[in-house]
C-alpha cells in the first residue's frame, strides 16, 4: 500500500470513529489551556485535571499567576511530575505573559516557544486546539502510533515525526489528526501491551502485519 493511500484509509477510520476528538485537559480559555499543558508533560491528563482547579480558583488570569511565589503555588503542584521546574515554568510563563503579551496568551508557535516551560510541543498544542491551527504536536502517543501504523518511517525525532504527518495530512484534518493519534495511543495501541485484537486499523498497521508474520 502506498503511502498516501494509507494515510487516506487511517484518517477516515478516525473521521468514522473519532468524529469529535478534543484534548482531554480541562480549561475554559487560552490561559488555562497553557498551565495545563506545561503541567502535562511527562505527566497523564487525569492528573493534570485534579491539580488544576486550584491553581485557576488561586489564580484565575496570567496577573495574579505572575505575582506568586514559588512557596505558594508549589504546594498546589507538588503531585506533578518535576513539580520544582513547573513551578518556576509557570510564574515565568505568567510574568512574560504580562511583560511581552499584555497578559494574553499568544497565538503564534514562534511567540509561545519564547515562553519558559513553553516548547514546540506545547505551542503546537495551544494553537492547533484555541485556534485550530495546522500544527501537529507530536508526544510518545503521537509518535509512537505514526510509527507502527507506517505513517511515519525512520523518524527519529518529534520533528521529523511532525514533518512527515503534516505532509501526508490536509490541512483542515491536522489539528484533529492530533488528537485522533494521541487517543489511539492512549487507549488502543498501548506502549507495553498493544490491544491489536480490537484496533480496527490493524489490517493497515505496518506493526500487526510485522508481528503477525512472525508469529505466524
Amino acid at each position: 500500500m502506498v503511502r498516501k493511500e494509507l494515510f487516506k484509509k487511517v484518517l477516515a477510520y478516525f473521521q468514522e470513529h473519532i468524529p469529535e476528538a478534543e484534548t482531554e485537559l480541562l480549561y475554559d480559555n487560552p490561559y488555562q489551556l497553557l498551565v495545563a499543558v506545561i503541567l502535562s508533560a511527562q505527566c497523564t491528563d487525569k492528573r493534570v485535571n485534579m491539580t488544576t482547579p486550584a491553581i485557576f480558583d488561586k489564580y484565575p488570569d496570567a496577573e495574579s499567576l505572575s505575582k506568586a511565589s514559588f512557596d505558594e503555588l508549589f504546594p498546589l503542584i507538588r503531585s506533578i511530575s518535576y513539580p520544582n521546574n513547573k513551578t518556576k515554568h509557570l510564574i515565568g510563563m505568567a510574568q512574560m505573559l504580562q511583560s511581552d503579551f499584555g497578559g494574553k496568551v499568544p497565538m503564534t508557535v514562534d511567540e509561545l516557544v519564547k515562553l519558559p516551560g513553553v516548547g514546540r510541543k506545547t505551542a503546537n498544542v495551544i494553537t492547533s486546539v484555541i485556534d485550530q491551527q495546522p500544527n501537529m504536536a507530536v508526544d510518545t502517543h503521537v509518535f509512537r502510533v505514526s510509527a507502527r501504523l507506517g505513517l511515519t518511517t525512520g523518524a527519529k525525532t518529534p520533528l521529523q515525526t511532525e514533518l512527515q504527518l503534516i505532509k501526508y495530512i490536509p490541512k483542515e484534518l491536522i489539528h484533529k489528526a492530533h488528537h485522533w493519534l494521541i487517543l489511539h495511543g492512549r487507549y488502543v495501541c498501548l506502549a507495553r501491551n498493544p490491544k491489536c485484537g480490537e484496533c480496527g486499523l490493524r489490517e493497515v498497521c505496518k506493526y500487526y502485519q510485522k508481528l503477525h508474520k512472525v508469529r505466524g
